[in-house]
């Protein structure tokens, strides 16, 4: 028996063979061709299937995970880019080269290039080139793209897998995922995540391990190879005890969210688009805590009309009912960019024109936004809060913008709610000021992804980092600690809403703190209610 240690980045436990799962490296042989006009047809043939493949996969995956299934949106729009299909065929021509050739290098030429790059946008355009161009590789050269993962399910253990690998494999066959290259909150796992599979990160596979037992066990980041009989016993009596307390949580569905003493807590539900509703409805959450909007903006040609907006948040006023529904303002710029959208080059984008920085500069853009929130307010319980706030006179600007929406809307008779609002508090600044910034708004709510990142000053997706950044770290805790108080001061309420919000080691010292609501992942609702149910604070109380 062999152990390996890694990261959990989803928890449970899987017994079963394992998978090896290899991208696969094509030598791809330099062919000298003389009909030109047919490789070049050949090139095209291969293009539309597999702009057609990826249309296919993105109706078949857009209900799991919308924002990630947009990736096969967005390579299909590259494959029909006259740039990338120009590329290939003047290689084609003027190297008189058959085309998988040209395909393969025109994608190393370009990531020899921009390998040093860290701009996420940029590591993200890559990541697509090379994708699609091994999709069309596969495609000219008659290779399967090795997706079956076979009649049993399996452990799929691989050196790194992108979000578009794992959405085309059948998620049935999935017990688990170990993976060399990645992070808690990598794409990837992110994936894997939505989908409630146990996955591990930080493990160098071997392909000596195709057919073999392991034992994953996504609560300690341990996986164990071909185990020993004592060891497959006990696991397999905890992947029993695994499975009965997740159908105990279940029956935490209809349950209140407050503590032993009696203390309520806000349990809200964080998603990216409308498909993620009918799971914040199945697992009882009060509501939607966070509504990312800019997804709505993403992989798509240009800006959506406010119409489409209002008719995406009716549906949501509508389905929530009056539960309360927080839509975050479009939080676009740094790594969520469209081409229309035109955001200038920035050398640390991640610390640039973002969030309500770019709403501000783009007034008619942000306006069409707040009408088509207001107007959707007289049909549910909607609520709003503006991401990446540093300053009042930010909040004074949007005070202004939305007294001209609301005259605009008074104008034509059309009715509204004067809803809640509320402000990301993300940055240091923010906390800071919070006491100030609760005066301004309803309640605040803390967007600990970014918070962390600005204040250890690590980019949280840097894989270099990945041993040092802590997002338990002392002083974002204080911090943390800091604006409850804060919040609490001017009688607003504080909540959290980013991944830390779900750390049930957390959720005690949560609650002891006074925050008043967390917001999480539909999936990890229910651990997080069981948290806050054997939580007692009459002694802190007493």
């Amino acid at each position: 028996m062999e152990i390996y240690k890694g990261i959990a980045t989803f928890s449970g436990i899987a017994i079963g063979k394992i998978l090896y799962y290899s991208r696969g490296e094509y030598q791809i042989r330099q062919c000298l061709v003389s009909n030109i006009k047919k490789e070049i047809e050949d090139f095209r043939k291969a293009k539309e299937q597999a702009v057609a493949k990826l249309k296919e996969l993105y109706e078949a995956n857009k209900s799991l995970n919308e924002q990630e299934a947009r990736t096969f949106l967005n390579q299909a729009k590259l494959l029909e880019s006259g740039s990338f299909q120009n590329a290939i065929e003047s290689s084609i021509a003027n190297e008189k080269v058959n085309a998988a050739y040209a395909v393969m290098t025109n994608r190393d030429e370009l990531v020899e290039t921009f390998r040093n790059l860290e701009e996420p946008v940029i590591r993200k355009r890559i990541s697509d080139i090379q994708e699609i161009s091994n999709r069309l590789i596969q495609i000219l050269g008659g290779a399967a793209i090795r997706i079956n993962l076979g009649e049993e399910p399996v452990i799929l253990v691989a050196e790194a897998l992108s979000p578009t690998e794992i959405m085309e494999m059948d998620k049935e066959k999935l017990l688990a995922v170990v993976m060399h290259h990645g992070s808690a909150v990598s794409h990837a796992s992110i994936m894997t995540k939505t989908m409630e599979i146990p996955t591990l990160v930080d493990i160098a596979p071997d392909d000596e391990w195709d057919g073999m037992t392991a034992i994953v066990d996504g609560y300690t980041g341990t996986m164990y190879l071909n185990p020993d009989a004592e060891i497959k016993k006990e696991y397999e009596i905890r992947l029993e005890a695994d499975r009965r307390e997740r159908e105990e949580l279940l029956k935490l569905k209809t349950q209140k969210d407050e503590t032993k003493d009696g203390t309520k807590i806000g349990l809200y539900a964080n998603i990216g688009n409308m498909s993620d509703l009918s799971s914040v409805l199945f697992y009882g959450a009060s509501g939607i805590g966070l509504l990312r909007s800019e997804f709505q903006y993403l992989g798509r040609e240009n800006y959506p009309r406010e119409n489409e907006l209002f008719h995406a948040y009716k549906k949501l006023a509508e389905t929530m009912g009056e539960r309360t529904a927080v839509i975050r303002t479009a939080d676009l710029g740094a790594d969520k960019q469209a081409s229309y959208l035109d955001i200038p080059a920035e050398t640390n984008p991640i610390m640039g024109n973002r969030g309500i920085r770019l709403c501000l500069d783009r007034k008619k853009m942000f306006k069409a936004q707040l009408r088509a929130i207001y107007r959707a307010s007289a049909y549910g319980n909607l609520a709003m809060m503006y991401p990446m706030i540093d300053s009042e006179e930010e909040m004074d600007q949007i005070e202004e913008i939305i007294q001209e929406v609301k005259a605009g809307l008074d104008e034509k008779e059309i009715p509204y709610r004067n809803i809640r609002t509320g402000i990301m508090i993300e940055t240091p600044a923010a906390v800071m000021i919070s006491q100030e910034l609760a005066r301004r708004v309803n309640f605040l709510s803390i967007g600990t992804n970014d918070l962390t990142q600005y204040t250890l000053a690590m980019d949280r997706q840097n894989p270099l980092l990945k041993d040092k950044y802590n997002d338990h770290h002392p002083a974002v805790l204080r911090m943390i600690k800091m604006v409850v108080e804060a919040a609490h001061q001017e009688n607003r309420q504080a909540g959290i809403c980013g991944e830390i919000a779900a750390d049930t080691e957390l959720t005690e010292t949560f609650l002891q703190m006074g925050v008043d609501f967390l917001s999480v992942v539909p999936a990890c609702i229910l651990p997080v209610r069981k948290a806050i149910r054997e939580t007692d604070l009459s002694s802190q109380r007493g």
